[in-house]
């Protein structure tokens, strides 16, 4: 739950960053390579909890077929 709330608030926060109208970047319509960066990192941690829930069900299941030959 914790790592949710934190990918959450990474892309709220490049989110709001993005629509602040003083950023020089927003005024010149380019992009805010802090924001890109708060982005790719709650992409990362998204990424890299599928790839563990995935894991965790892969143990799961290899736990059941061993249970299953024993």
């Amino acid at each position: 739950m914790e790592e949710q709330d934190l990918i959450f608030r990474l892309k709220e926060r490049a989110r709001i960053r993005r629509q602040i109208p003083t950023r020089k970047s927003v005024q010149e319509g380019k992009p805010d390579r802090i924001a890109d960066l708060l982005e790719e990192a709650a992409t990362t941690l998204e990424q890299r909890d599928a790839y563990i829930r995935a894991l965790q069900q892969d143990n799961i299941e290899l736990r059941r077929e061993l249970g299953k030959v024993q």
